[in-house]
């Protein structure tokens, strides 16, 4: 059960958990701010500790929404676009045949029918952006499968506006969001151990965290630079 307390402006959700220790985080990409609180905290108590954070809160959300964005994208000729961290040219070319990406060193081209618009142009670069996907995560998921001792029954891919991943603890299932295929490598493994972490402990709590730091010593240094990376125009958040 989810509660929620007020300190100032800013509305703190709280969630009483099998944990030691009270975890405070400030969520991307709008500053949101959730609080897990051992099970027999009180709420005044929880407030206490709130107002004690609240300077570090009020930077954190600073940080977040003064955070750079992307332009809507227009799929037009030599717009930036980025793929696995690095930045391409996009290039536009119209042909009578079935729409398809293709790359090089430098430039992503997006062939499309004659008089395609915006929705479509879109439309063929999400498909290609998930099957990108769809060739290096099972290779990544299997490599982290027996480090951590778990199994992933199946993963999914979607665009999400407050998340870069989730974890149905009970099904075995993890869900990434699609525009993580625009981030390094290093930081989607990171996402992806993450998600895959949840199926050994499902809370934020300090298990999580030792099994994350266990096998992910410099998780916090990558949390860090996924958060400091540009978000899309819709503004995704982690």
């Amino acid at each position: 059960m989810t509660e929620t307390i007020q300190v100032g402006d800013i509305a703190i959700a709280v969630t009483r958990k099998k944990i030691k220790h009270v975890h405070l985080s400030v969520h991307p990409p709008d500053g949101r701010v959730t609080m897990s609180a051992p099970a027999l905290t009180r709420l005044e108590v929880a407030r206490a500790y709130a107002v004690s954070k609240l300077t570090w809160i009020r930077n954190q959300q600073t940080e977040f929404r003064s955070q750079a964005r992307e332009t809507p994208r227009a799929f037009v000729e030599r717009e930036s676009h980025y793929l696995w961290g690095r930045r391409y040219l996009l290039s536009v070319a119209e042909r009578n045949a079935k729409p398809c990406v293709t790359i090089d060193h430098k430039r992503i081209t997006l062939s499309v029918r004659p008089g395609a618009d915006l929705a479509k142009r879109a439309a063929v670069i999400h498909q290609w952006h998930k099957a990108l996907l769809h060739e290096f995560l099972p290779p990544l998921i299997g490599k982290w499968e027996p480090k951590l001792g778990v199994k992933v029954a199946a993963y999914f891919l979607r665009r999400m506006k407050t998340k870069w991943g989730s974890c149905n603890y009970q099904a075995g299932h993890i869900r990434l969001n699609t525009e993580l295929v625009k981030k390094p490598k290093d930081l989607i493994e990171y996402v992806t151990v993450h998600e895959m972490a949840h199926l050994i402990e499902p809370t934020h709590g300090d298990r999580f965290i030792a099994i994350l730091s266990e096998h992910l010593p410099a998780w916090r240094e990558a949390r860090a630079e996924l958060n400091a990376l540009p978000l899309a125009a819709e503004v995704w958040g982690e």
